[in-house]
């Protein structure tokens, strides 16, 4: 591309100025131009100027908080927070600017400004802070396999902190923690929770940190765990189904024993029956044959005892006995006789005659 003749001029003045600046920003740097650092801590910003300067002014916040001159003599509003000092004896080439203790109202910009044509810089500060941290549940004894859970407090923490669990040393999955936060203040509260299943016994342990932290803020826990009572429900649902089945056999033993005794009775009450109507059916046909054949003897006398009269009256040999018809049944078959002893005592006696 031609560049007309007449633009040479404009040119030629922005590359001055280009250079210009560049040697400028040579020659005067201040890092660094982000500072992170923890509350209570000390921060240093150290300005680099490469030639002559007389002063050099240094604003936090925007307010001028300390001046040095080249010599190493230091001008402060408070000697207490801020000091200055060349970083090299006699060597002015560079400065060392520090604020003690700081807290968070010192964050936001720095500024060094060195008098001349160096001009000024600024640095931005941002100062963080830790709070507390906190294991709510405290030391716990729970069952073998029960699933617990710790809460983890964390609070007054600048900015957010993060927040992460140790199970005896180990770091915890983050699947197995949920971490929420909230402003309270200029400051934030988390809380996380942890859930897991107890195995063995465990030194549980939350931390919280934010970066400018060198050691994490922790609290720790100690979940012990005791072994599992063994569980009897199947035992005794084993038992009581065996115990069951026993009991519906014995009972259908029972049923089938009770069952055949009582047929066995039947049967032993019919043959008994049966036995008798044999026994009954015998002694009435031998009493039937008798009757047909047998016929009553009315001579008979037993030998020595009895003799009959023609009169109808008896003698009992040996004795005072008499016997005598009884005429009331006299017109029965057969003969009633009354004897009469020596005592006077009347005995009857009949004889019936076929």
């Amino acid at each position: 591309m031609a560049v007309s003749w007449k633009s040479l001029p404009n040119l030629l003045c922005i590359c001055l100025l280009l250079c210009a600046t560049g040697v400028v920003s040579q020659k005067f740097q201040l890092e660094p131009l982000n500072a992170t650092a923890l509350k209570g801590s000390d921060v240093q910003f150290n300005a680099t100027v490469e030639g002559v300067w007389q002063v050099m002014a240094w604003s936090v916040g925007g307010l001028l908080v300390l001046t040095v001159s080249s010599t190493g003599d230091i001008t402060s509003s408070s000697l207490k927070q801020y000091s200055a000092r060349l970083c090299s004896s006699g060597d002015s080439r560079c400065v060392e600017f520090t604020i003690h203790n700081v807290t968070r109202r010192y964050s936001g910009p720095v500024t060094c400004t060195v008098q001349g044509e160096y001009g000024s810089k600024t640095a931005h500060l941002s100062v963080q802070e830790s709070g507390t941290v906190n294991i709510m549940e405290g030391n716990v004894t729970v069952m073998q396999d029960e699933q617990v859970e710790f809460r983890c407090i964390t609070s007054a923490w600048f900015p957010i902190p993060t927040v992460s669990w140790t199970q005896n040393g180990q770091a915890v999955n983050s699947n197995l923690y949920n971490t929420t936060s909230m402003v309270d203040g200029d400051s934030f509260n988390s809380t996380s929770v942890l859930n897991f299943q107890a195995v063995r016994n465990t030194t549980v342990e939350c931390w919280a940190t934010v970066p400018t932290l060198t050691n994490p803020q922790s609290s720790s826990v100690l979940l012990v765990v005791v072994p599992k009572p063994p569980d009897w429900t199947v035992l005794i649902a084993v038992v009581v189904s065996f115990t069951s089945f026993a009991l519906l056999v014995l009972l259908i033993i029972g049923i089938i024993f009770c069952y055949k005794r009582r047929k066995e009775k039947q049967r032993n009450y019919q043959d008994e029956m049966s036995r008798r109507v044999r026994t009954q059916s015998q002694i009435s046909g031998v009493s039937a044959a008798g009757q047909r054949q047998g016929q009553v003897n009315t001579g008979y006398v037993p030998d020595g005892q009895t003799s009959v009269t023609d009169s109808g009256f008896s003698q009992i040999n040996g004795s005072n006995t008499f016997e005598m018809p009884n005429a009331v049944n006299s017109n029965h078959a057969g003969n009633a006789y009354i004897t009469v002893d020596e005592s006077g005592v009347r005995k009857h006696r009949h004889v019936t005659i076929v």
